[in-house]
């Protein structure tokens, strides 16, 4: 299946009149790219995959910015601080690195501590200093900036681990077929939610850090955190054959979850429980990512490509 890789216009009168439009793309490594993310003002992307290395583009246009290098093996995840010029990475080489946005020489930290592939990391959303990561043994590790030391070690996650929003007060962690919200000054457990029947791949909060998005290749899981002992699961989207594998929350609709498939993006309207495939890449699609400053839409596949969509 061939798709245009440059100023694709697919426009979808979706449900209730909606559109999803390409607008940009460009093949962002020779390998996979398998993580993206955008900068709190969204003017920057940043990528990383196989090769070893995170690349930052300018989203006005994807012209490449700068080239991050230091890592001995494949990069699993990467980040942008929300409050500073910073960029973080997670590798199979067992290390996490947290790199000056704007000067693409060595690290500024190397974190180790790690004793297997590190599969993610984090920013905390408002304490500039406090980073987080877990590794396939299911250890988390908080890192302290400032101190350039472990700030904590517990369990919980092997797949992916992501601050809540705005307050930053959970930490969302997948293991296996469940999630657990740690509390993150206390680092204890406070829900653990269960129900998929498949390892889940993806996590992904909304914007207010009332509600998480939970992704199996299987089903896709929407969870209210924001109240009560334990998480209830308020909708659920079934795979009626593409397996699913990354997901983020619409920027201007809030009922809207946009899931990463193999080629395919999904459209999935939670109110109304429809669903809309768009076709967008030649592989998998690894990871999404959301700027709310730009409302643009990234998506990162193992066809080696970065698409932009509004």
């Amino acid at each position: 299946m061939k798709f245009k890789t440059w100023a694709l216009i697919v426009e979808l009168c979706f449900l209730s009149g909606f559109t999803f439009t390409e607008v940009n793309s460009v093949k962002a490594s020779s390998m996979k790219v398998i993580s993206c993310h955008f900068s709190a003002d969204g003017k920057w992307l940043a990528t990383a995959g196989h090769d070893k290395k995170a690349v930052l583009w300018y989203t006005d246009g994807l012209k490449p910015k700068s080239i991050f290098e230091g890592h001995s093996s494949l990069i699993t995840d990467v980040c942008f601080s929300p409050v500073l010029p910073y960029l973080a990475t997670s590798s199979f080489d067992k290390t996490i690195r947290v790199w000056d946005a704007g000067s693409p020489h060595d690290s500024l930290h190397t974190f180790r501590g790690h004793s297997t592939c590190v599969m993610s990391v984090d920013f905390h959303s408002n304490r500039d200093d406090l980073i987080c990561s877990c590794d396939g043994n299911g250890e988390i590790r908080y890192w302290s900036i400032t101190n350039s030391n472990c700030a904590g070690v517990f369990k919980g996650g092997t797949a992916q681990v992501r601050f809540q929003p705005r307050l930053g007060r959970y930490l969302a962690a997948a293991e296996d077929f469940s999630v657990s919200i740690l509390d993150v000054e206390t680092q204890a457990s406070r829900q653990l939610l269960q129900g998929h029947v498949k390892p889940i791949h993806f996590l992904c909060w909304d914007p207010s850090g009332e509600y998480l998005a939970s992704v199996s290749e299987d089903s896709v899981r929407i969870w209210r955190v924001g109240s009560g002992d334990e998480g209830e699961c308020i909708h659920e989207l079934r795979s009626k054959g593409n397996k699913f594998h990354s997901c983020v929350f619409h920027p201007t609709n809030p009922s809207l979850l946009i899931i990463g498939c193999y080629q395919y993006l999904e459209l999935w309207n939670m109110t109304e429980n429809k669903s809309r495939s768009v076709p967008a890449h030649e592989g998998l699609i690894a990871s999404l990512a959301v700027s709310t400053a730009t409302r643009m839409v990234a998506s990162a596949s193992h066809d080696k490509f970065v698409k932009l969509w509004i």
